[in-house]
């Protein structure tokens, strides 16, 4: 089971908006993908949230968005910044990446964004099927957040 980015804010709107001020706090992520043979590949990405959708936009042939066809699983992480603060928490997001290829879906997101070429480059939508915040809570507890469709918000604490 998997939701889209507006389905999971619609369930889980305090979250939801953490995770975007966590990934609008900078401009390159994480991506976690996998190699033909299994094996993890990470690389770096930027990622956007419009039109109630997660997107990852990539350039033609990237090894990211060739992995991504083969197998659409990934994990995505924030970028924890500079320091040890990481103000809002490790934020991460696993799921499916669906690629889109229909040509008006794919020039409204260009005329959003302003790729490079924004005849050239890959363009995937992502299905979400877990998102995870990890923060210090009252200076004492590590509190993991976890959300999966379907489920609601778990959140643990640890001393």
């Amino acid at each position: 089971m998997s939701h889209n980015w507006e389905a999971f804010t619609a369930s889980e709107p305090g979250l939801a908006e953490i995770v975007e001020k966590r990934f609008g706090a900078f401009t390159h992520h994480v991506l976690a993908t996998l190699r033909k043979d299994g094996s993890p590949r990470t690389t770096g990405l930027e990622v956007r949230f419009l039109f109630g959708e997660l997107w990852l936009g990539m350039m033609p042939g990237s090894l990211k968005a060739l992995d991504l066809r083969r197998d659409p699983r990934f994990a995505l992480q924030a970028n924890p910044g500079s320091d040890a603060g990481m103000a809002g928490g490790d934020v991460r997001i696993a799921g499916r990446a669906v690629e889109v290829r229909d040509p008006q879906v794919v020039a409204r997101y260009a005329d959003a964004v302003n790729p490079p070429d924004p005849a050239a480059f890959h363009l995937f939508r992502a299905e979400l099927t877990e998102v995870v915040r990890t923060y210090i809570e009252d200076g004492k507890y590590l509190a993991v957040q976890l959300w999966k469709p379907g489920a609601p918000l778990r959140t643990t604490r640890r001393t």
